[in-house]
């Protein structure tokens, strides 16, 4: 069965290390034939959250950018993908900013979610604030399942994740939603 992939990819740089990722994800989930859609944060404008509460009563935010337009896609997805260099051992605020501008409609989100992740340690350990964040966020939504957290240690520098185990971990994961 087909399933909507959308893919988050929240890196700053096009084709770094993470944005990379999503594109061996995506490429293992169209082989396996599934509908496939990348959202590369740096072509959006999506502002901070103004905590204004509007959106409580009304599920739609205030603000006009392109959250509304990005959070559709993410309620319409089947599976979710969401991308991020990590910063100061967590997801950089790019992700963040995204994450906090879905309380409009976070109760309508439904499906799997993964993490993908690159960062320039190598140690576990580094990835637990990342891990964290990412399951507080699961932790809100009643209808998504967390799948799997695909990691690149020791990437820094752009294109250090070639060659990398995660490329063909991103890969597999796309294969197998």
């Amino acid at each position: 069965m087909s399933k909507k992939v959308l893919v988050l990819s929240a890196s700053p740089r096009r084709k770094g290390n993470s944005d990379y990722l999503c594109d061996e994800f995506i490429r293992g989930a169209k082989e396996a034939g599934h509908e496939t859609e990348k959202i590369f944060f740096h072509d959006k404008k999506i502002n901070y959250c103004l905590g204004c509460g509007a959106c409580y009563k009304t599920h739609k935010c205030v603000q006009k950018d392109d959250m509304a337009e990005v959070l559709d896609k993410m309620v319409n997805a089947d599976v979710l993908v969401l991308a991020t260099p990590v910063y100061f051992y967590t997801m950089n605020a790019q992700l963040k900013t995204l994450i906090d501008r879905t309380v409009p409609r976070y109760t309508e989100l439904k499906g799997k979610a993964y993490l993908i992740a690159t960062l320039a340690d190598k140690g576990e350990e580094s990835m637990a604030g990342t891990i964290a964040a990412f399951r507080g966020f699961m932790d809100c939504l009643d209808n998504v399942e967390e799948a799997e957290y695909i990691i690149g240690y020791e990437a820094w520098n752009k294109g250090d994740i070639v060659g990398n185990p995660a490329v063909e971990k991103a890969y597999q994961a796309g294969k197998n939603v």
